[in-house]
C-alpha cells in the first residue's frame, strides 16, 4: 500500500501531486507550536492528535478531490425536428459550460436557462454557453436567432454578440445576428438593456434596436415607427459623414409624440451641434420638466436626462441605472 499520502513514500499519485501544486503557494514554513498533552492523550497511546490531523487532511484532499471531478453546471437542451403535426423531438442533451449549440438548416432547439427561463433557437444557428449559474446565465450569439423569455430579477441573463451585450430586465425577446456580425434586437415584453464599451440603449416592448461591429447599439425605435425615421436613423447611427445632418433632420420631421424615446437617446449620444438640433423638436414632443434647460441638456446633464426620461411616462430611471451594478467590470 503507498504511503505518499501521508510520507512522501511510495508510488507518487498524479492527482494528490496535481493538488500539491495548486495549492503550493499556500503552504506554511513555520514551525508547529508547542502544545501540552491533553489529560486523556494516554488513553490513546499518544496517538489521537495525530489520528485527528490526518482525518483532517484526508477530509480536505477528499473535498478537493470531488469538487475537481464534480460534473460542471449544464443545461438541458431539446433537440426539435421538423414533422406533419408540427415539431417533434428529436434529442434531449446537456450543454455545458464552453461548449457549443448548432442547428442545421432543418432543425431548431429548446434551451433551459437553469431554472430562470427558456430559449428557443432557430434554424441554422450558432451559440456557446459561457456561464451556467455561477456568476451569471450567460450565452454568446455568434451567428442566428434565438427567443429568450426570462422570469429572473434585472441583470440575470446576458447575451453576448459580436457587436453589443444584451442584459435582460425581464422580458421576452428576440435577438438575430448575421455573419457579419450585425444585429437585431426586438423586445416583445419588459426591457433589454444593449450595451458595448459604455455606449448604451434601452429598449422597452414594442421597440427594436440595430447594432454594429465595432459601433455598438444603435438608437431603439417603436415598430410602428415611420419607415423614413427608421431609415434616418440607421444612417445616423451608422454612416456619420457628410450626410448626418440631412439624414438628422428627416429624423426630426418625421418623429411623433412617441418617438420621443429615439430623440432621447440621440440627446446623450450625439455631439453638441446635432443635440442643439435635436432639442427644440423634443422639447415640442414632450416639454422638458421643471430644472431641465436647455443649456444643461446641450451639455450632457446626466441628472437632466434622468428627469426628461421620467416625463416619456417609461417609468423611472432607477431601474435601468441598477442593472449594470451586478455586472463584473469587464462587462461594464
Amino acid at each position: 500500500m503507498s504511503d505518499y499520502l501521508w510520507d512522501g513514500s511510495g508510488e507518487r499519485d498524479p492527482e494528490v501531486e496535481r493538488l500539491e501544486r495548486l495549492l503550493s503557494s499556500l503552504r506554511s514554513h513555520r514551525p508547529a507550536p508547542e502544545l501540552p498533552a491533553p489529560a486523556n492523550q494516554r488513553a490513546f497511546g499518544g496517538t489521537l492528535p495525530v489520528v485527528v490531523a490526518a482525518a483532517a487532511v484526508a477530509l480536505a484532499v477528499a473535498g478537493t478531490w470531488l469538487a475537481a471531478r464534480s460534473p460542471a453546471p449544464a443545461w438541458e437542451v431539446t433537440r426539435l425536428a421538423p414533422s406533419a403535426g408540427g415539431d417533434a423531438v428529436a434529442g434531449v442533451e446537456r450543454l455545458r459550460v464552453g461548449q457549443w449549440l448548432e442547428t442545421d438548416a432543418f432543425s431548431r432547439a429548446r434551451v433551459k436557462v437553469g431554472l430562470i427561463g427558456e430559449v428557443e433557437v432557430e434554424p441554422l444557428t450558432r451559440l456557446r454557453l459561457v456561464d451556467a449559474g455561477a456568476r451569471f446565465h450567460r450565452l454568446s450569439l455568434a451567428h442566428g436567432t434565438l427567443h429568450a423569455r426570462i422570469w429572473a430579477p434585472p441583470g440575470g441573463f446576458l447575451v453576448d454578440t459580436p457587436s453589443a451585450l444584451a442584459v435582460d430586465l425581464g422580458c421576452a425577446y428576440t435577438l438575430q445576428v448575421d455573419e457579419s456580425g450585425s444585429g437585431l434586437l426586438r423586445v416583445g415584453s419588459g426591457w433589454v438593456g444593449f450595451e458595448y464599451r459604455g455606449h448604451e440603449s434601452f429598449v422597452p416592448e414594442q421597440a427594436r434596436c440595430r447594432t454594429r461591429p465595432g459601433v455598438g447599439p444603435g438608437t431603439p425605435y417603436y415598430e410602428d415607427a415611420p419607415p423614413e425615421l427608421v431609415r434616418a436613423l440607421s444612417e445616423v447611427d451608422f454612416d456619420p459623414g457628410p450626410a448626418r445632418p440631412e439624414a438628422l433632420a428627416r429624423v426630426l420631421g418625421t418623429a411623433r409624440r412617441r418617438d420621443a424615446l429615439s430623440l432621447w437617446h440621440l440627446l446623450g449620444r450625439l455631439g453638441p451641434l446635432d443635440r442643439a438640433a435635436v432639442y427644440p423638436r423634443m422639447a415640442e414632443l414632450v416639454p422638458p420638466p421643471a430644472g431641465v434647460t436647455r443649456e444643461g441638456v446641450l451639455a450632457g446633464d446626466r441628472s437632466m436626462l434622468d428627469r426628461w426620461w421620467e416625463a416619456l411616462g417609461l417609468g423611472s430611471v432607477d431601474w435601468w441605472r441598477r442593472w449594470k451594478a451586478p455586472l463584473p467590470s469587464e462587462l461594464r
